[in-house]
């Protein structure tokens, strides 16, 4: 059986507590990895607006949104290690902590995490608090394993799983690896958390991720 960890300790391991992890990606990588512009996404819409990126590394994409979003949306940058390359400004906070003990203040037109999710423990827990945080037409949109999640046996939970995220609300594309969702929920999971793998090996990145175990 997978020798498993709890988060706290997962959160102190060399794979999740890495500095050099999205250090230096800008705009460009974030429409990339996404597949749409969260810049212009959030302008088409009526201001003001609130845009959260989880997982913000360096923040310097963030720093780089914050000159054609000012006036118009409040940028919050989250992330566990908390090593930004850039300074707080007005219309961007940056904030030191993890997605599975952080909330804002109030609800989120826009979620945003670039390959982070890959490196937390509690993935649905993760999935859960997002989706609870944006507002009634808001957008979630993250980089997603779904063979990251698993039983304790250490087999991926397969098209159970792909299901409950579909009767959930979320779209999820195998090939693309990307998870989506919109709009404001309540997840409640039929799975309870059991721990994390940190040495599961290379996900399709080819970077070394977590694989999240759970019982049905």
């Amino acid at each position: 059986m997978t020798e498993l960890i709890d988060d706290a300790h997962l959160e102190q391991t060399a794979v999740v507590a890495n500095t050099a992890m999205n250090r230096d990606r800008r705009l460009a990588g974030y429409r990339r990895e996404l597949g749409f512009d969260p810049v212009a996404w959030l302008l088409a819409r009526p201001g003001p607006q609130r845009w959260l990126d989880i997982g913000c590394g360096s923040a310097r994409a963030l720093s780089d949104a914050a000159g054609p979003l000012a006036g118009h949306a409040t940028i919050i940058g989250l992330d566990l290690v908390g090593y930004f390359g850039v300074p707080a400004r007005d219309g961007l906070d940056l904030v030191t902590g993890s997605v599975l003990a952080w909330q804002p203040t109030e609800p989120v037109d826009l979620i945003t995490s670039v390959h982070a999710v890959h490196y937390v423990g509690d993935k649905l827990g993760a999935l859960s608090r997002m989706a609870s945080w944006l507002t009634v037409d808001g957008h979630l949109a993250t980089n997603f394993e779904a063979t990251s999640v698993r039983g304790p046996d250490d087999v991926p939970l397969g098209r159970v799983f792909t299901t409950a995220l579909r009767d959930n609300g979320f779209q999820y594309n195998a090939r693309t690896r990307r998870l989506t969702r919109d709009g404001h929920a309540e997840i409640d999971w039929n799975y309870r958390y059991v721990g994390a793998n940190p040495h599961s090996g290379p996900n399709y990145t080819g970077q070394d991720a977590v694989t999240s175990h759970y019982i049905r």
